[in-house]
């Protein structure tokens, strides 16, 4: 027998087997450490680069939020939204408690609101009707509508209003804005990554010469792969449209309304633009079967639909005016119960999260353009700037401007600039009689039931 210690070169020695090793340049690693190394490389470097490029693009939100939607961009959808649910469920608003501030005129800061201002005139459609108030007794002039922003020749076209969204967190506050169809010019704005590409019709950044009648923006729908809709605008199809699906459908005169595609609107030559989010949570008046259903089929893959979280959407009653509501500690059911509520027959979920929900109005100086010094949020918690929707912006979102050749009035210059929250740019309630109004368009027909003026949308539609 021979000891491992002969040290005969000519006797074998039982020695244990050299493991795989490969040479890179003077060094001597292991075959899988290299293996594992060029994996990293190959798939890791374009991850990487990809990741780099999502938080450094310009207009996509916080750092944290372009992280979040570049892991929703490489299938991580699921695994956000379970992240989210679990976050949301252990820090879920309080409940009873009392708002703030309070939620109408009276807590207007007096110095932004221009002493030689006249008051101001009702809109084409008259003053709407004061909403109803979830939580009882209500606290003195909540869901009084008041006037809101810029102003077009003379009248009001936009009144915002301020409730609470439920009779249990009674400290949240949820603000609704009423837009007149007759003297807005809606417009679907497209993203960089939202629908993404380029030459598209309306595209961020606004172009500089359009802002002289821009009254306010605000968030559009999920993700467009997340979101189970379509998008389309001037003829072209960003994503195609689903029939079903809760369309806020937009003709090419700037009016618009929510409907249900392929039952209250179809494609036709006075469709301008749709976008398309989910399906309906008020329909006819009522509040929609699917509300109640958790299911990512009727959610699409995010939050779901009982959590209380921010969330918007947007609707439309029976006289055709647009009703954008917003709010946090908001589920899917309180949410339609607030447009319910604020009189509208069809409305639709929009964006969710703090990140995402905004709404900014805007009431310049005379002569000075919209931007962040006279941008004002709707809520105070929305986060971002009031200039967001100003300069780029990954996500599409929507631009409410004055109809082409109509006056827009602005603050006289003995104003105070307002301060970034919507109770600055509050104005004094018109009176009760509505003042005379020139029509903007001759052939604009408003039917006294169904609420849209477009040719491309039925009239007949079921009643609640």
């Amino acid at each position: 027998m021979t000891s491992k210690l002969d040290d005969r070169p000519w006797v074998e020695r039982d020695l244990p087997p050299v493991k795989p090793r490969v040479q890179i340049g003077t060094y001597s690693v292991r075959r899988w450490v290299a293996i594992l190394a060029v994996i990293a490389v190959v798939v890791g470097g374009p991850l990487g680069i990809s990741y780099l490029r999502a938080v450094t693009v310009a207009g996509g939100g916080t750092f944290g939020a372009k992280s979040v939607d570049w892991v929703r961009s490489m299938g991580g959808s699921r695994l956000v939204a379970g992240v989210e649910n679990t976050w949301y469920g252990h820090h879920a608003p309080p409940k009873g408690g009392a708002p703030s501030g309070a939620l109408d005129a009276q807590g207007v800061d007096p110095a932004a609101v221009d002493p030689q201002a006249p008051t101001i005139p009702l809109s084409p459609l008259g003053k709407p009707a004061a909403v109803q108030s979830i939580a009882q007794p209500p606290l003195p002039a909540e869901g009084q509508w008041e006037p809101l922003g810029r102003t077009v020749a003379g009248g009001a076209a936009m009144y915002a209003a301020f409730i609470r969204p439920d009779a249990v967190h009674t400290s949240l506050t949820a603000g609704l804005v009423w837009m007149d169809p007759r003297v807005i010019d809606l417009r679907l704005v497209a993203g960089s990554q939202q629908p993404g590409g380029t030459g598209w019709a309306d595209q961020a950044p606004l172009p500089v010469g359009e802002r002289s009648r821009l009254l306010a923006t605000f968030n559009a729908g999920f993700r467009l792969s997340d979101g189970r809709g379509g998008y389309f605008e001037a003829g072209r199809t960003g994503r195609e449209l689903v029939d079903g699906a809760a369309s806020l459908v937009i003709s090419k005169d700037g009016s618009a309304t929510v409907a249900k595609w392929g039952r209250d609107a179809t494609m036709s030559a006075s469709v301008y633009a749709v976008r398309q989010n989910l399906s309906l949570i008020l329909d006819g008046g009522l509040v929609t079967p699917e509300v109640s259903q958790n299911s990512t089929r009727a959610w699409g893959a995010t939050i779901r639909n009982e959590v209380l979280v921010w969330r918007s959407g947007i609707g439309v009653t029976r006289n055709g005016a647009l009703i954008y509501a917003c709010g946090p500690g908001l589920s899917v059911a309180s949410l339609a119960e607030i447009f319910r509520h604020a009189g509208a027959v069809r409305a639709m979920e929009m964006d969710i999260n703090s990140t995402w929900v905004t709404f900014i109005s805007y009431k310049p100086v005379a002569g000075a353009p919209p931007d962040t010094n006279n941008g004002s949020k709707l809520l105070p918690g929305m986060s971002g700037k009031a200039d967001r929707y100003l300069g780029p912006s990954t996500r599409d979102f929507f631009a409410v401007f004055a109809r082409p050749g109509s006056s827009v009035t602005d603050v006289s210059p003995s104003a105070v600039v307002p301060s970034p929250s919507l109770n600055p740019l509050l104005t004094r309630t018109p009176p009760p009689s509505p003042t005379p109004w020139p029509s903007t368009s001759p052939a604009l027909v408003y039917p006294t039931y169904y609420p849209t003026p477009s040719p491309s949308v039925s009239p007949l539609y079921p009643s609640p």
